[in-house]
C-alpha cells in the first residue's frame, strides 16, 4: 500500500461513526449486514448512514452488494489487511514478528483482491440542459478520472445542446459524442445510478422542485449565466464562452481534488458551497 492510499484510509476512519461501522462490520464478518439493520443497531439517520458507508467503501475498507431489494455491506478485508501491514511492515527494524499477533486478527490474505473502488457520480442540472450543464459533464468527464462518472440533465431540456457550446467543447479536446440533452427524471427511479452529488449550474429552475435523487446526494448551487442568452458580436459571444468554460474548469478541478474520506456530510456540502462562489460577469440582459 502506498502513503497516499493509507492516508485516504485513515481519513475515512477519523470519524467516530465511521469507526463504530468499521467494528460493526469486521464483527459480522463476511455475511455483512443490510444498511436498514446497521442503522437500527447504530441509531444513525438513513441519509448519514450511507454518507459514511460511501466513505469508507471509496476508501477500500468496505463493500456493498445488493441482495433482492437490500444492499449488504461488509468489511473488505484485502483492504483492512493492506493497511495494517502498512504499519507493521517495517516494525521494530524490519522484524514485524515483534508486533504480536496482529496477522493473526484476520482472515487468510485472498490470493487476488478483484474489488474496485467505486466512483462518485456527479449530476449537474440546468434547465434546458444545452449549455452549461453539458459543459460541465464534459469537464469532469475528462478532468475527474476514473474516481467521477460525469451526468447532466434538465428540468426541461431542449432537442439538441447549444451548437456554440460543442463547438468549443470539441475545439477543447473533450469528447461531444456521447452529449444530449436529457430530462432528469432518467435519474429517478430504482434502475437510475445513485447520484453522489447534485449540482445545479442555474440561478432558477424557474420554480420547479427537484425530484428525489436519493438521501445520500450531496446538493450545491453553482449559478452562471446562461451562454443561450449571451448578446454581442460573434467576438464578445466567443469571450463570454471561454470566461465561462474557464469558470467551470476551475470550480471543476477544485471539486475533484477534495479530501472527501476526511470530510463528513456537513464539510462537503460546505466546501462546495466554497466552490461555487464568484463566477461569470453577468452581461446585460442575462439573468
Amino acid at each position: 500500500m502506498e502513503s497516499s492510499e493509507a492516508a485516504v484510509a485513515f481519513g475515512a476512519l477519523s470519524q467516530e461513526t465511521r469507526l463504530d461501522l468499521m467494528r460493526l462490520l469486521i464483527a459480522e464478518g463476511a455475511s455483512g449486514l443490510p444498511a436498514g439493520e446497521i442503522g437500527a443497531r447504530l441509531g444513525v439517520p438513513s441519509s448519514t448512514l450511507s454518507f459514511h458507508l460511501s466513505a469508507l467503501e471509496r476508501a477500500g475498507l468496505t463493500q456493498s452488494t445488493r441482495q433482492g431489494r437490500q444492499i449488504v455491506h461488509a468489511v473488505r478485508v484485502a483492504g483492512l489487511r493492506r493497511l495494517l501491514g502498512f504499519l507493521t511492515e517495517t516494525c521494530c527494524a524490519g522484524r514485524p514478528e515483534l508486533c504480536g499477533d496482529i496477522a493473526r486478527l484476520l482472515p487468510p490474505f485472498p490470493d487476488e483482491d478483484q474489488g474496485m473502488t467505486p466512483a462518485f457520480n456527479v449530476l449537474f442540472l440546468c434547465t434546458h440542459n444545452s449549455a452549461r450543464s453539458i459543459m460541465a459533464e464534459a469537464i469532469l468527464a475528462k478532468v475527474g478520472g476514473a474516481r467521477f462518472q460525469a451526468y447532466s440533465a434538465g428540468s426541461t431540456p431542449i432537442p439538441e445542446p447549444n451548437s456554440d457550446v460543442l463547438a468549443k467543447l470539441h475545439a477543447l479536446g473533450h469528447d461531444t459524442t456521447v452529449l444530449r440533452s436529457k430530462s432528469w427524471n432518467e435519474f429517478t427511479g430504482p434502475s437510475a445510478p445513485r447520484m453522489d452529488f447534485i449540482i445545479t449550474l442555474c440561478d432558477t429552475l424557474h420554480g420547479q422542485v427537484c425530484p428525489d435523487f436519493g438521501p445520500v446526494a450531496v446538493t450545491a448551487a453553482w449559478p452562471l449565466p446562461d451562454p443561450a442568452k449571451f448578446t454581442g458580436s460573434p467576438v464578445e459571444r466567443a469571450t463570454l464562452l471561454n470566461e465561462l468554460y474557464g469558470s467551470l474548469r476551475r470550480r471543476i478541478e477544485i471539486f475533484t481534488v477534495l479530501p472527501f474520506a476526511s470530510l463528513d456530510r456537513m464539510a462537503t456540502k460546505a466546501r462546495l458551497d466554497e466552490i461555487g462562489g464568484g463566477g461569470v460577469p453577468v452581461p446585460a440582459g442575462v439573468r
